[in-house]
């Protein structure tokens, strides 16, 4: 059975493809998933990550443009935290909503893997 795709405008595909530009990079997937356990400043990451402050920052000022992670400015600190269309599911699976479209970045398991092979038979 076929699905109708929405009609999708060349602005459409050059965000989405923005997007997926930003998420390519490791360091910035890092980022995200040291997020998962919540809001945290460029030092924790810094630390979390054995990275220097300049490469965070640059990375997380990308995500930001990007609308993939908030921030909240307290004195002198700035927090990062998951934005809104980023969440994490159930199984610590990092979810990104864009539009109607998800991307799940995580462990693949196993036994999803498995349910597949088998239905393509």
């Amino acid at each position: 059975m076929a699905k109708t795709m929405r009609h999708v405008t060349e602005q459409d595909l050059e965000q989405l493809s923005s997007l997926f530009g930003v998420l390519s990079d490791k360091t910035r997937l890092q980022i995200l998933l040291t997020l998962v356990d919540g809001e945290k400043n460029v030092g924790n990451i810094c630390d979390s990550l054995k990275l220097p402050q300049p490469t965070v920052s640059h990375h997380l000022a990308l995500l930001r443009m990007n609308n993939v992670v908030g921030h909240r400015r307290d004195g002198k600190q700035v927090y990062y935290s998951l934005d809104g269309r980023v969440h994490v599911d159930s199984a610590s699976d990092l979810v990104l909503w864009v539009q109607n479209l998800m991307v799940r970045i995580g462990p693949r398991r196993k036994q999803a893997a498995r349910k597949r092979a088998r239905s393509h038979k």
